[in-house]
């Protein structure tokens, strides 16, 4: 599913690649065949309250608002009504368009909070929740309201993780790490490589590869997912899973390096064409230096 993504503040940006997962198993769990474009905002809580009062007359900012483009008949949803969703072909993008989604960046914060499990995971629900209002789905009657619960769980459970859930497990982090093949930047050796990590407050930060014409500035995905993650905050680490396309990826000594920094004792996983394959990073790197190998000092 393509999302267009405007993003109030760049800071968000890392609250994106578990929805993106998220979406495109959506669309797969409705059925919908035809390829599919929604335009999503994230947003603060003011922003979300000023709209909600525009369109739904509603003063108070909320988690979610969904604005659906189609109409489907009684009974129907986009899954079963491919001609409906072809009314909203765009040229342009090659895509049907479903409509627009607004979250508020606060409440996904706040309510991760109040539920106990990480932002991304509050976020991808909501993306749920918003993308089966954009399927046909509605909570108003009890019997659209279960059928709309079922098709919400059965996406989740599809992605491995639901709103009571506290651990991502791993087949969902492999699969985050192979969607960043596709952005990988490698004109050179030709070899892509996606990462996602996950930290021990439950967020996953995501990196591929990127090559450069000098070569020695190349930098790995997996060091790319660390600095991504340590430039928003976290430095402590359980697990990061590593994707090639035909040779198992096993991180290079300066990605050892660096995830030892952090996390000595991470799990490493590795997966390419239909193969997984883990190791601790002690394995890996036996008798490896970190900070506690260094004189400590008062300054």
């Amino acid at each position: 599913m393509i999302l267009n993504w405007q993003l109030d503040s760049a800071a968000d940006t890392w609250l994106t690649s578990l929805m993106q997962h998220a979406a495109d198993t959506a669309l797969r769990c409705e059925g919908v065949t035809l390829p599919c474009s929604v335009d999503i905002r994230l947003c603060s809580d003011e922003a979300i309250r000023e709209i909600n009062r525009a369109y739904r007359g509603i003063d108070k900012a909320t988690d979610v608002l969904s604005f659906p483009l189609n109409t489907y008949p009684a009974g129907r949803t986009a899954g079963n009504a491919p001609k409906h969703l072809q009314m909203n072909y765009d040229d342009e993008t090659g895509a049907c368009a479903l409509g627009d989604l607004i979250i508020s960046t606060e409440h996904i914060l706040s309510q991760a909070k109040e539920y106990g499990h990480s932002p991304q995971r509050e976020a991808a629900y909501l993306l749920v929740h918003g993308l089966c209002h954009l399927f046909g789905y509605d909570h108003i009657e009890d019997d659209d309201k279960r059928r709309m619960r079922e098709m919400e769980e059965k996406i989740l459970s599809e992605i491995g993780i639901g709103r009571d859930d506290t651990q991502i497990p791993d087949e969902t982090l492999l699969q985050m790490a192979r969607e960043m093949l596709k952005r990988s930047y490698c004109p050179y050796s030709h070899y892509a490589v996606g990462a996602a990590i996950l930290a021990d407050d439950g967020r996953v930060f995501t990196g591929c590869n990127i090559e450069n014409a000098s070569y020695g500035l190349t930098n790995c995905a997996e060091r790319t997912a660390v600095f991504k993650a340590v430039s928003e905050g976290a430095t402590s680490f359980t697990a990061i899973a590593i994707a090639a396309y035909d040779a198992a990826p096993w991180p290079c000594g300066a990605c050892r390096q660096v995830l030892n920094e952090f996390a000595p004792g991470i799990r490493v996983l590795v997966t390419w064409g239909d193969h997984v394959e883990e190791a601790p990073l002690s394995t890996l790197l036996p008798h490896g230096f970190g900070p506690n190998e260094l004189p400590q000092t008062d300054h």
